[in-house]
C-alpha cells in the first residue's frame, strides 16, 4: 500500500475513534503518537496522517456544514460513521489541500468506502465528493 494511502487509512481510523468516543480528533491523534513513541510495536504516525487529521480538526465546523448542506436527506448523524469520516477527510483534502489532485482524492475516498463500509457507500461517497469538487472554488472560507 502506498504511503499516502496508508496515511489516509490511519487518519480515517483516528477520526472514527474520535467520533465513537465523542472526543476531539486532536486528542486521539495525541494518544496514537504517544503509543507509537512508547511501544515499538506500534507504527509511527506519519506527517501526512497528522496533516489530514489536524486539517479536518481546524475546519471541522465548516466541513460538517458543507456535508450537511449537500447530502440531501442524509443528516450527518444518520450517516454510517465510516462514511461520515471518509467524507470529512476527503472534503478537507479536496477543498483545502491543493497538492493532491482531485481525482486522486475521490479515488482514495471511494477505495476506503469499498474496503470499510457498505455496498452502497462507494457510490454515495463518490457522488457527494464529485459535487463538492465541482463547487470547490466557492466553498473555501
Amino acid at each position: 500500500m502506498a504511503a499516502r494511502s496508508k496515511a489516509r487509512q490511519r487518519a480515517l481510523q483516528i477520526l472514527f475513534e474520535a467520533d465513537q468516543r465523542g472526543i476531539s480528533p486532536g486528542e486521539v491523534l495525541a494518544d496514537w503518537v504517544r503509543h507509537a513513541v512508547a511501544d515499538s510495536q506500534q507504527p509511527p504516525v506519519s506527517a501526512y496522517t497528522r496533516l489530514l487529521v489536524e486539517g479536518y480538526a481546524e475546519r471541522a465546523e465548516r466541513i460538517d456544514e458543507l456535508l450537511a448542506q449537500y447530502t440531501i436527506g442524509w443528516p450527518l448523524d444518520r450517516m454510517p460513521v465510516v462514511d461520515r469520516n471518509i467524507l470529512r477527510l476527503a472534503a478537507f483534502e479536496l477543498i483545502w489541500h491543493d497538492e493532491t489532485p482531485d481525482a486522486v482524492v475521490l479515488d482514495e475516498a471511494v477505495g476506503l468506502a469499498k474496503e470499510f463500509s457498505t455496498d452502497d457507500s462507494p457510490a454515495f461517497v463518490n457522488g457527494l465528493l464529485g459535487r463538492l469538487k465541482d463547487l470547490k472554488p466557492s466553498l473555501r472560507r
